[in-house]
């Protein structure tokens, strides 16, 4: 971190005052300007006359707290990033804080790793004024999240080449974009292919380009990707779907950093960043000879792995409130938050489409809500019949009034969706964990934690 000259590098309201010390030697002897305030009155006071870069606050102070500072602040100035802070973590702070535009959201007691973390991206969101790739779309505290945003910090301002992998809807290409904006390269382009879209033919051209009559239809000569992207970066999603012959001329491409049109003679020098992205296990790819083992050497430079939403459950509540504050200002609505039974659904689903199902499952209900808060939510993937032979939206929710153990609801609802894939497959893994969604290894992990096979010998 560099200190912006100036201007106030980070403002800390917080009551606590140890806290407030804590935070100002970790943050100081980072080279930064910090000042601290106790309230959020005066906080309101130094971003009147020295707006920061990033704002730390507390949830709970004393007057101005909470909701209601962070909606001041915003007011004041919608370009400050604001983290907040706080050691009462619930689903209704979450959303809250997230709908009304914050930044992050940090639960106490943290880390000083984590918290460094937390601001070096806060300053690259306030820095660049918000920029969509850098405003929160790849949103999550947890560990597994942590480890990927301290990765592509480290990754980001190097040419190395990345190979992001995860499951369809995991955020790959928001990964990849980050890694762009936060590079020497962010002026220049970011262009993004998915390979499997097209044939074998049309991918080269897509890719290289192609001379006029190198084929039926190539009516004039058209510049390919590599070029379009010359001096940025170049996005080569589900790579692993590329046939071998589009193999071997990106390994070219890579090798030599020139490329060859289709149809053409002329080789064309190639200045750009591959990030490459893949759902397939590549190592299996490469034992039954579907990808070429060199190729994946000069891809996996550095690898970066993606959890899936179920590995991550306690970033729901951020993602929710992020894709709710959206869709309903983008839409006119005045939904604000999600019932208990909505909240609980949430939880206990397996996710298999990742971030991406959670954000078109929150888009559609904000679209189809009557009123300000989502009652219910259709989650179940029409593919897989409940336990009782039914088929359709997820069960709701009644919260009891004690005695009541989250963990033990999601593993139940896990247990019955798996033996019911499983009774329709007789038992066959591969063909469970394609109707659910799942990976091979991610299945057999579940199967095994929730004793499901006990169960099916038992049906």
């Amino acid at each position: 971190m560099t200190e912006d000259s100036g201007r106030l590098d980070i403002l800390i309201a917080d009551d606590e005052e140890s806290m407030r010390e804590f935070l100002d030697i970790v943050l100081t002897n980072e080279g930064l300007s910090v000042q601290v305030v106790a309230s959020g009155q005066e906080a309101m006071t130094v971003i009147a006359e020295t707006p920061p870069r990033v704002f730390l606050q507390d949830v709970r102070m004393g007057g101005l707290d909470g909701m209601d500072l962070l909606q001041a602040v915003k007011a004041s100035d919608p370009s400050i990033p604001v983290v907040i802070m706080t050691a009462y973590s619930t689903w209704e702070t979450a959303v809250d804080a997230m709908r009304l535009g914050a930044f992050d959201y940090v639960k106490k007691p943290f880390d000083t790793d984590h918290i460094r973390s937390v601001i070096q991206r806060a300053f690259r969101v306030g820095d660049n004024e918000g920029k969509p790739e850098l405003s929160g779309l790849i949103i999550g505290s947890t560990p597994p999240m942590q480890r990927v945003y301290d990765l592509v910090e480290k990754v980001a301002p190097t040419d190395s080449t990345v190979l992001i992998r995860g499951e369809s809807g995991s955020g790959k290409e928001l990964v990849a974009r980050s890694i762009h904006t936060s590079s020497h390269r962010h002026d220049n382009a970011f262009v993004a292919v998915n390979c499997s879209a097209f044939t074998e033919n049309l991918l080269e051209s897509e890719l290289f380009g192609h001379i006029r009559g190198s084929f039926t239809g190539a009516v004039e000569d058209r510049l390919g990707l590599f070029q379009a992207a010359h001096g940025g970066t170049l996005f080569l999603d589900e790579v692993g779907d590329m046939s071998a012959s589009t193999q071997v001329k990106i390994l070219r491409a890579l090798e030599e950093r020139r490329t060859t049109p289709v149809g053409g003679h002329q080789e064309v020098a190639s200045d750009v960043r591959i990030i490459a992205a893949t759902n397939r296990d590549l190592e299996n790819d490469i034992r039954d000879g579907r990808f070429r083992e060199d190729l994946f050497y000069r891809l996996n430079v550095i690898p970066l792995n993606l959890p899936p939403l179920r590995d991550r459950k306690e970033d729901i509540p951020l993602l929710a409130g992020h894709f709710l504050a959206r869709y309903a200002k983008n839409m006119s609505r005045s939904v604000r938050g999600l019932s208990e039974s909505a909240k609980l659904s949430l939880m206990a689903y397996d996710w298999p489409g990742n971030v991406r199902e959670l954000d078109n499952m929150i888009q559609r209900h904000v679209a189809l809500c009557d009123g300000d808060v989502i009652d219910r939510v259709e989650l179940t993937p029409s593919s897989v019949s409940r336990p009782d032979g039914s088929s359709g939206s997820a069960p709701d929710f009644v919260v009891p009034d004690d005695g009541f153990v989250l963990d033990d609801v999601l593993e139940d609802i896990e247990r019955r969706y798996l033996l019911s894939a499983l009774e329709k497959t007789d038992g066959n893994l591969t063909k469970a964990a394609k109707i659910l969604g799942m990976s091979y290894r991610s299945i057999r992990y579940k199967v095994k934690k929730l004793g499901v096979r006990d169960l099916l010998s038992k049906v």
